[in-house]
């Protein structure tokens, strides 16, 4: 076989442009030592064609996308990951397949073991992540410390459940995401996992999660231990390229259906709160997929909406629980990666917008900035909308979307009737309906509200046609594992114990 003559791609910190990290230490590290996010310093060209790549399964694909930014991953090494990552946890062999529903083609990326989009990074970060251990001969346990809205937890629990080397602790907010999707956590079996409900909001949690990142002496408190701490946030750059393979895949799908021609643009819907979903689709578009218009969907959350309307980012405002809870979020963590890139790669000025959101909750970005936003497209769908959509498609289509993927779909029907834009469009459809029934079932018909749960449940599958998922089966009576709640403030003392480390530093172990 020839030798590969991938060009070695190198990641900065987007805070700092001294910084250089092979992508394998940047997925160890999680984040940038100074808090910014981890960057490729060039966007890597596909070097296979459109038509080639359609004839590819989605692992192919995977290898051929990810090649390309992991670089000083070996070819042997890229494929075990890939290939122990997407297999027999998935219950379709397409991995991510294309439903056409009412005029539009809902890329389903919930066929993994959590029915979430976030299965599709996490299936595959625990194998990155060891494997980039080895590489550069780390000996101390990786701790996995991570904050959720609700899927991101499960999704990083059940990928580095019993993984060797491996501990994994998720702070989520104890009354911010869905009945089901805390079972799902609070259910998780593994020696090494942990799961704790804060008193708070996922914004909260996230801060908390982040400072623990910075905190030099809690890091020396661990070495010390045997202990580094990296994450599965959507901000390790080991989540963000696995992404952007699901969009090459279903742009080269709908070339081998023959539903587009090679080279024809499509649109991408995706519902966004942290931003890495969509800023997947931006690389991949960068890489040189024929995409024209990023449409970015936000719920009442609306801080990304109002960005790209005035070009001003503002976290100073209510905080909405709303029906798609994995979207309820004020600081999207991702979108520095994209203020970096418009600021013409100048970690500087971006250090400098991300200190003043920081300090004052808001920055405002240049004119010249905010030109380079018009490949995006933001609006917002409120709850009542998202519950016409829900139901609307099950009437015409007897397509069922969950909550999420019903704000993407409600703010692509806008966008259409502002622009009369009539290209194909992909819709990111990101979690099963089965992972909210109850918000799901009152939209299609408030009748329902009286039943439990799980009735819900039966009853979705009953009308869908749809057989009720694997991962929703083992939760009906898996006993809770986990129970610990905290304050904010208490985050690194609950951490601490549960490592078994004192505040002294001495080990507890024993």
């Amino acid at each position: 076989m020839k030798e590969d003559k991938t060009m070695e791609v190198m990641y900065s910190s987007t805070r700092d442009a001294g910084v250089k990290v092979t992508a394998s230490q940047a997925i160890l590290k999680g984040l940038a030592d100074d808090g910014g996010l981890f960057v490729p310093d060039a966007i890597p060209a596909l070097d296979v064609g459109l038509q080639e790549l359609s004839k590819l399964n989605y692992q192919e694909t995977a290898y051929v996308v990810m090649k390309q930014f992991l670089t000083d991953f070996t070819e042997e090494e890229l494929k075990r990951c890939i290939n122990a990552a997407y297999d027999s946890k998935f219950d379709v062999k397409q991995i991510a397949p294309l439903k056409e529903a009412d005029g539009a083609y809902y890329l389903e990326l919930f066929h993994g073991p959590t029915i979430a989009f976030k299965d599709m990074a996490l299936s595959i970060l625990p194998h990155l992540l060891i494997t980039a251990a080895r590489k550069n001969k780390v000996e101390n346990d990786i701790v996995i410390l991570t904050a959720t809205s609700g899927d991101t937890g499960k999704a990083a629990l059940a990928g580095f459940a019993d993984v060797e080397g491996t501990k994994i602790i998720v702070f989520y907010p104890k009354n911010g995401v869905s009945p089901i999707q805390e079972r799902q956590m609070v259910t998780q079996k593994g020696k090494n996992t942990f799961v704790v409900g804060i008193h708070g909001n996922f914004d909260q949690a996230q801060t908390g999660v982040k400072q623990m990142f910075s905190d030099k002496a809690l890091a020396e408190l661990m070495d010390k231990n045997g202990y580094q701490f990296s994450s599965a946030n959507s901000i390790n750059i080991g989540r963000l390229v696995p992404q952007i393979v699901y969009y090459v895949y279903a742009y080269t799908r709908l070339l081998a259906d023959g539903v587009i021609a090679e080279g024809e643009p499509v649109n991408v819907v995706v519902p966004t709160g942290n931003f890495g979903n969509i800023l997947a689709a931006y690389y991949a578009k960068n890489m040189g997929l024929p995409i024209a218009k990023l449409i970015c969907a936000s719920n009442e959350n609306k801080v990304l909406y109002d960005f790209f309307e005035t070009g001003k980012y503002d976290k100073n405002r209510a905080f909405m629980l709303t029906s798609s809870p994995s979207m309820d979020i004020l600081i999207s963590s991702n979108l520095e990666r994209l203020i970096y890139r418009i600021a013409g790669n100048d970690a500087q000025k971006n250090a400098q917008l991300m200190k003043s959101l920081s300090e004052e909750g808001v920055y405002e970005i240049s004119e010249d900035m905010k030109k380079q936003l018009s490949d995006f497209y933001g609006n917002y769908t409120g709850e009542e909308e998202t519950a016409a959509v829900i139901k609307d498609l099950y009437e015409k289509a007897g397509y069922v979307i969950d909550t999420h993927t019903a704000v993407a779909a409600g703010v692509y029907h806008k966008y259409k009737e502002q622009t009369k834009d009539t290209a194909k469009t992909v819709i990111a459809s990101t979690a099963s309906p089965f992972k909210f029934t109850r918000s799901v079932m009152h939209a299609i018909d408030p009748a329902y509200d009286s039943k439990t749960d799980f009735e819900l449940v039966d009853e979705l599958s009953r009308i869908s046609g749809v057989k009720i998922p694997q991962a929703i089966e083992e939760i009906r009576s898996a006993p809770i594992l986990h129970d610990t709640v905290c304050e904010v403030e208490e985050m690194p003392s609950v951490v601490k114990k549960f490592l078994g480390i004192s505040a002294d530093g001495t080990d507890q172990r024993g």
